[in-house]
């Protein structure tokens, strides 16, 4: 019965991306969209929602929707900010790599994991190294991505995971 319920929750949360990710509707798209996630489904079903165990899901997705929308105005302002180090006359000056060493707060393993990828999503930010116990090594571009970790973003991972 959960290897049936992990199935059909995988191909609920692939199908949408395929169908975004194509762009294309038309009968023969739909339908290899449809096959296409049912065999990663049948495949990897347990990966997606092995770690999760017995979590509240309407609670993490209400806090995943409200944390996408702010993730993705981080990546948009990073890549401005990436931009302008590129095209700054100055920039062999303003570019000032770095890897910083830090402590999480956060406890949860797929919190952990959420960070970590939010950073890596984040242009001029990379996360090298984490461990279960909450330390990061993360490889920041400029002084500006290394003084914004671990900051906000924890924060609000945490929320999501009711972690404080």
């Amino acid at each position: 019965m959960k290897k049936k319920r992990d199935f059909v929750i995988t191909f609920l949360v692939m199908l949408p991306f395929w169908l975004v990710l194509s762009g294309r509707f038309d009968p023969f798209h739909l339908a290899l969209g449809v096959i296409s996630c049912a065999i990663v489904a049948s495949f990897s079903g347990d990966l997606l929602l092995s770690s999760m165990g017995d979590r509240n899901w309407l609670k993490l997705s209400k806090g995943f929707l409200r944390y996408i929308p702010w993730l993705f105005l981080q990546i948009f302002l990073s890549s401005l900010n990436m931009l302008r180090l590129s095209l700054h006359p100055r920039m062999k000056q303003l570019i000032d790599p770095r890897v910083v060493r830090f402590k999480s707060l956060l406890k949860d393993e797929l919190a952990l994991v959420t960070f970590a990828n939010s950073i890596t999503l984040t242009p001029g930010t990379i996360t090298v190294f984490v461990d279960l116990d909450g330390e990061f090594r993360v490889h920041a571009i400029d002084r500006t991505c290394a003084e914004a970790l671990p900051g906000e973003m924890e924060r609000r991972v945490g929320a999501i995971f009711g972690e404080k």
